[in-house]
């Protein structure tokens, strides 16, 4: 998976490669799909009936593709076993960054509160990671922008999109800004990359 980050290939692609058995050049635009919400949901626990549901399969299916995905991304199984285990010895899972968040519904009597825990546990390190990089790309453009005394503003930060109404005669510079800033956050195994788009409006820049 890392190296299909590094190759900028397709990872949801990649997965339905391997998740369904054909190849990279022939998986179809239904079977990404599929893969692209065993990606995005294996890491949030999800069931084999709520993944049935969303992507309109037989749960038995649906447990068939889950199963083949943690198969091949031994990795990705590793972690969700041993991350719900440590934060329940510890008490607490943390980001990258050190930044804790405590997870006591894994002691908790009730299944379906240990449950939600456990996911709690193996999404925070993910998520709050995310949390965490882009809250420091968005303190390092700011000053940047301080620094070289630009009119052009940092305005506002959605999930993992920055924001900035920036004047026309600086608009090269703050695209430097935003790029460099951004992707050189963190150095991590897989490479950050920034999508810089350009327009009169927010709507026109998506």
């Amino acid at each position: 998976m890392i190296e299909a980050f590094k190759n900028d290939e397709d990872i949801h692609v990649q997965a339905a490669s391997k998740v369904f058995n054909v190849p990279l050049a022939e998986v179809s635009e239904e079977e990404r799909s599929k893969a692209k919400a065993v990606n995005f949901g294996i890491v949030y626990g999800i069931s084999d009936f709520g993944l049935a549901e969303q992507i309109k399969v037989p749960k038995k299916q649906a447990a068939q593709y889950i199963e083949e995905y943690l198969n091949k991304y031994t990795g990705i199984k590793k972690f969700m076993e041993d991350t719900p285990e440590q934060a329940k010895e510890s008490g607490y899972v943390q980001t990258m960054f050190g930044r804790k968040r405590y997870v006591p519904e894994l002691n908790s009597s009730n299944y379906m509160v240990r449950q939600f825990g456990a996911r709690a546990a193996m999404n925070t390190p993910i998520q709050g990671t995310a949390a965490d990089i882009i809250k420091i790309a968005m303190i390092n453009v700011y000053r940047k922008l301080k620094e070289q005394n630009l009119k052009s503003k940092l305005i506002l930060q959605v999930h993992d999109e920055l924001l900035i109404e920036a004047e026309e005669s600086e608009k090269e510079e703050v695209k430097e800004i935003l790029k460099s800033e951004m992707e050189n956050v963190i150095e991590l195994k897989a490479p950050l990359k920034v999508d810089l788009h350009e327009a009169a409006n927010w709507y026109g820049a998506k």
